[in-house]
C-alpha cells in the first residue's frame, strides 16, 4: 500500500557504492513520465546522471546540502520549461516526489537537493553552475536534483506520535 511506502520514505544521504540496475532506472523514467501535470502540459524534462565524475561535480552545486550527491549512484536533474506552463514548479515537484516514492518501492533511497533560488557561491547561482556543467538549454529552469542509490544508512520511520495532527483542521466531520 502507498501509505506503507510513505511511512518508510526518509531522506537518505549515504549510499552503498553499487549502481542502480538498468531495469530500475527504466521504472524511474516511466514513473517520472507518468507524473500528472496541469492541463497535461508536461513542462518537465529530466537528466539522468550516473557518471561518477559528473556526480562529484554536481555535488558542489551549493555550499551546503548537495555534497551527498557525490556518493549517489544516480542523480536526476529536474528541469522545467516555464514557457510551457506557469505552474512548472508544481509539476516538477509532483514528478520529483513520485520518483522518490517509486525509489522506495524499488528498495532505493533518495534525497532532494533544492537548486532553484539557491547560490553556488557569492557570484554564481546553483542553477547557472549546473546549467553550464551539463550544457542545459536556457529555456529550461533547473528546480532540483534527486540523489538516488542503495541506502548505506537506516532511518526509522517518523513515529506516529510525531505527526503534527494540529496542522489538520476538520470541518463538517462528526
Amino acid at each position: 500500500m502507498l501509505i506503507e511506502i510513505l511511512r518508510k520514505r526518509r531522506s537518505i544521504r549515504k549510499y552503498e557504492q553499487r549502481p542502480v540496475e538498468p531495469e530500475k532506472v527504466e521504472i524511474l523514467k516511466e514513473a517520472l513520465l507518468r507524473s500528472p501535470s496541469s492541463k497535461s502540459t508536461n513542462p518537465w524534462e529530466f537528466i539522468f546522471v550516473d557518471d561518477r565524475e559528473t556526480l562529484k561535480a554536481i555535488s558542489k552545486a551549493k555550499p551546503y546540502g548537495s555534497s551527498f550527491l557525490e556518493g549517489a549512484a544516480l542523480g536526476i536533474v529536474v528541469c522545467g520549461d516555464s514557457q510551457k506552463s506557469d505552474v512548472w514548479i508544481e509539476d516538477c515537484s509532483i514528478a520529483s516526489i513520485i520518483a522518490q516514492l517509486v525509489a522506495v518501492d524499488l528498495g532505493l533511497g533518495s534525497c532532494w537537493v533544492q537548486i532553484r533560488k539557491r547560490m553556488h557561491d557569492d557570484q554564481l547561482s546553483a542553477e547557472d553552475y549546473i546549467r553550464s556543467l551539463l550544457t542545459i538549454s536556457e529555456r529550461l529552469q533547473i528546480e532540483s536534483i534527486i540523489g538516488i542509490g542503495y541506502p548505506a544508512e537506516e532511518k526509522k520511520p517518523l513515529a506516529e506520535e510525531k505527526l503534527q495532527l494540529e496542522k489538520i483542521k476538520m470541518i463538517g466531520y462528526s
